[in-house]
This record gives structure tokens, C-alpha cells and sequence, in this order.
């Protein structure tokens, strides 16, 4: 039997527990065909969504939560069963008989982007989990290669899942948050992200340039702050629209009706975003750094991260050139053929004890 740390359903949602929800609802689809080994779902008090996985007997158990509850509580539940842990950590008592996915090495390559207590708990508790034998996984090559640096591994011998993005069909598109913010269709490019250090919105300053020279603006889903895009001092610009958090219904509207995706980041594990967008039509550009080359392939157009006004320049051919737009979007719909959450699931299968 192989238990599933169910510890995500009491997190927040970010990429990390997008990639262990829709993960674990592809493994119920192969365990209900009798495709993947019998799997159970164990989660801390207070879990939501357990009725997502009828096919995993998802139960709650233990009395704490968090990291108390992982390290604690969950190797007592899961007995002598094989554990899968989908986000980055894992008790360290379970030694080999589990495994972990860990997303990316950013708090080794990006520790700016993190408190020190958190880099700190991480880098130790994924180094103990590499000395007591944990089977570490990953979300894509360059993530398996940075880790392998980093805690001492043969990146070889990293399993690698992918991911997918079709979860974004899921819901149908509620276009009234292009109302709500004064969105026209085709009238914007679109970012996701938060202000994190790596993920490099200070880039977005030439975008702006380039869509307001054209009547566009930049709408940005998930920055807290509008401060984010100040340069100087200067006030937010008047074409700059910050969203807020965003439902996958809105998310799908707004990446259906976005002139394309700009996706800046200079360090992804993988890069959600671009694939998400491509499912739904959307082009992408995309800063050439981490993952995203690997995971967008030929299909979006390129920026380079040290020169930022490349940025501008590749959001000014594609406002400018339907044909190239229409390129984009079609090499898109054909690379994520090659994402999706079944496939991903198929893969990770095959990492584990049958």
C-alpha cells in the first residue's frame, strides 16, 4: 500500500499544493481503473477537500498540524506503508520507504527570495531526508539538476513527474473580471506572480513602456501590491491594473482574452503559468531562464532576463504581427499535449513500489 501525505489540503494554494491537489486527483482516476498500486490519503485535522479522492479512503488522523503533524504524527499513521510527499517536504523518521517531490533548489539558488528561517529549515530538512536514503523526485530536469548540485546526487537517478495544466478547463471562464477591471479583450498582456525576488517584475517596467505605446495595458493577477511596479519612486502607471488573487474560472477568462502571457521569471522549478495559458490559447513570452525553456520548447517567444528592454521589444512583435501571434498560439496548443495531470501521474507511478 502506498499512503499520500495529504498535509497539502490544509495549505494555502500556491504551485506547490496545485501540483500535489491535481496530482493526487489524477492517481484516484488510475487507482479507480485498477492503473496505479492501491494508494490511501492521509491528512492533518482540519483538511478540506477530502471528498475530492473517493478512491484513496482519505481520512484525517493525529491531533497537530503543520510541520509538528508531518514529522509526528503522519510516519505513525502511514505504518509500514511507502509514503508519497508532494511538497518539498517529508518526515525525516520515514527514511527510505518514501519518497518526496521537491519543486525546485531555490533556497540554495535564490535564497533572496526567502526568510532565513525558511531556507534554513529546508536546506536542512532536505539534506537529512537525502542521508536517510528518502527517494527524492522532481518537476522537470533543470529542477532535478540544481537539486543534485546542491545535496550532493547523481541527478540521474532523480525521478522526474512533469506536470500538467488542463486543470484550468476545469471551470468555465467568468469573463465579468475583464468588466470588473476595464479589460478589453486583446487589450492586455497578462502576468502572474507575486513580488518573490526571482520571479523579476521589476523586468515588467519595459513592458509597460511597449503596451502603452499601443493603448494596452498590463494586467497583473496575484501581486499584493501595485508598489511592486513603482520605479523611483514614481506612482504605479496608468497602465498597469493590479487583479488581486484570481478563481481558476477568472484566470481562464483572462488568459483567453490576454493578447499573450508574460511570464518574467528568472528561476522556475517548472513554470505553471506558461503551460496553463497555452492550454487555453494564450501566448507566451517568457524570460529563457530556469525550467521554462524546457517546458515551453519552441512555443513562446523569448526575452533575455539580463537585457530587460528585450522584454519590450518582443511584446512590440507580437502586438504588431497577427500572423506571428497566431504561430505562437498554435506551437502552444501543440506542446501541451505533452502536459497534462494523467500523464504526469503515469510517470510518477512508475517511481514508486508496486
Amino acid at each position: 500500500m502506498i499512503a499520500i501525505n495529504g498535509r497539502f489540503l490544509t495549505q494555502g494554494l500556491t504551485g506547490v499544493q496545485r501540483y500535489a491537489r491535481e496530482m493526487t486527483r489524477a492517481l484516484d482516476g488510475l487507482v479507480a481503473r485498477g492503473e496505479a498500486p492501491p494508494m490511501r490519503l492521509i491528512a492533518p485535522p482540519g483538511a478540506e477537500g477530502l471528498e475530492d479522492f473517493p478512491h484513496l479512503a482519505p481520512s484525517m488522523t493525529g491531533s497537530r498540524g503543520g510541520q509538528l503533524w508531518e514529522q509526528l504524527d503522519l510516519p505513525r499513521a502511514a505504518g509500514g506503508d511507502f509514503l508519497l510527499n508532494l511538497g518539498n517536504t517529508a518526515p525525516v523518521s520515514q527514511g527510505r520507504n518514501q519518497a518526496v517531490v521537491i519543486h525546485d533548489a531555490g533556497v540554495f539558488d535564490t535564497p533572496e527570495s526567502y526568510s532565513w528561517k525558511f531556507r534554513s529549515w529546508y536546506r536542512g530538512l532536505q539534506r537529512m531526508l537525502v542521508f536517510r536514503g528518502t527517494r527524492i523526485l522532481s518537476v522537470s530536469e533543470f529542477s532535478a539538476g540544481r537539486i543534485a548540485a546542491n545535496l550532493g546526487l547523481d541527478a540521474a537517478r532523480i525521478g522526474v513527474t512533469l506536470e500538467g495544466g488542463e486543470h484550468i478547463l476545469r471551470e468555465a471562464a467568468d469573463a465579468a473580471i475583464l468588466a470588473q477591471h476595464g479589460l478589453a479583450p486583446g487589450g492586455y498582456a497578462l502576468v502572474i506572480g507575486t513580488g518573490a525576488a526571482h520571479k523579476n517584475l521589476a523586468a515588467l517596467h519595459h513592458a509597460i513602456g511597449a503596451l502603452g505605446e499601443r493603448g494596452l495595458v498590463l494586467a497583473v493577477a496575484g501581486a499584493k501590491d501595485a508598489a511592486v511596479f513603482r520605479q523611483d519612486g514614481a506612482p504605479p502607471s496608468e497602465h498597469v491594473r493590479p487583479l488581486g488573487r484570481v478563481s481558476d474560472a477568472e484566470l481562464r477568462a483572462l488568459y483567453e482574452s490576454a493578447l499573450c502571457l508574460v511570464f518574467p521569471s528568472r528561476y522556475e522549478g517548472f513554470g505553471l503559468p506558461p503551460v496553463e495559458a497555452m492550454w487555453c490559447g494564450c501566448p507566451v513570452i517568457a524570460s529563457k531562464a530556469g525550467a521554462v525553456p524546457e517546458v515551453c520548447g519552441e512555443a513562446a517567444l523569448w526575452f533575455d532576463a539580463a537585457r530587460p528592454e528585450s522584454l519590450g521589444a518582443a511584446i512590440s512583435r507580437l502586438a504588431d504581427d497577427t500572423s506571428l501571434r497566431d504561430s505562437v498560439i498554435s506551437a502552444g496548443r501543440d506542446r501541451v499535449q505533452h502536459f497534462s495531470w494523467e500523464q504526469a501521474a503515469r510517470r510518477l507511478v512508475g517511481f514508486l513500489p508496486r
